[in-house]
């Protein structure tokens, strides 16, 4: 079902929910809240939004920093690696630091360089929060990392729309050149697309058409807003009953 962008996939996305807030309920202290979709499809912008409204109360880990160290790899090698591949991520790392915030512990989180095509050498300290956004093309394409989420989202847009936001982005913000962007785009990032990142597509709990649509976000804020008013009832029942 379809409302103003908004696709309800068949899995009831209203089951989901009352089974994370059950899950929250008995063992944790976040709602892991997973944001895919295509290069340039608005996740960025969504989760943006998301922790512009929950303020203090979220953290913000962007799987593009857990790309693998190639530091033993000249930097004009590096520009050649599939950045759009499953195996270019540490993904291995991620799961074990989601597991350490879900349990109440920080974590030092990778940086990546983009202009370096490499990880920066710095580390990011990230503290445990009520929710936890975990952003990237790919992070539903990893069954562990989708059974650590309590709400998987997609974010899809127009082929074209992606690719133009795609070149802006890295020719401004990353200091790519045109030409670049274009060839891995063609040779890589539309392949994988295909291959690894739009399957995951069914695999979401809600689908949305665009990182700024006020009904999806609407949708996702009560829902995270209603999970964790759960889970603090949750837990205020079990410090009364001396749990």
């Amino acid at each position: 079902m379809t409302v103003k962008g908004v696709n309800y996939i068949i899995r009831a996305h209203e089951n989901e929910v009352k089974n994370s807030k059950i899950r929250m309920g008995k063992n944790m202290k976040s709602v892991i809240i997973g944001i895919a979709g295509g290069t340039g499809s608005g996740k960025s912008t969504f989760t943006n939004r998301l922790r512009d409204e929950f303020k203090d109360n979220v953290a913000v880990i962007y799987h593009d920093n857990y790309y693998r160290d190639q530091s033993d790899i000249p930097l004009e090698e590096r520009k050649k690696t599939n950045y759009d591949h499953p195996d270019a991520m540490e993904t291995e790392l991620l799961v074990q630091q989601l597991q350490e915030l879900k349990e109440g512990k920080s974590i030092q989180c990778p940086v990546y360089d983009y202009t370096q095509h490499n990880r920066s050498g710095e580390v990011q300290t990230v503290e445990p929060k009520k929710v936890i956004l975990l952003e990237g093309i790919l992070v539903l394409a990893d069954e562990r990392l989708r059974d650590l989420m309590d709400i998987k989202i997609y974010v899809e847009a127009d082929a074209d729309e992606r690719i133009l936001r795609r070149v802006i982005r890295d020719v401004k913000e990353r200091g790519r050149d045109i030409e670049g962007v274009v060839e891995q785009y063609l040779t890589t990032v539309k392949p994988m697309h295909y291959q690894y990142v739009d399957p995951t597509r069914s695999m979401a709990d809600i689908v949305i058409n665009s990182g700024m649509n006020p009904v999806a976000f609407e949708l996702v804020r009560n829902t995270i807003q209603m999970a964790l008013t759960d889970a603090g009832r949750t837990q205020g029942r079990r410090a009364k009953d001396g749990e």
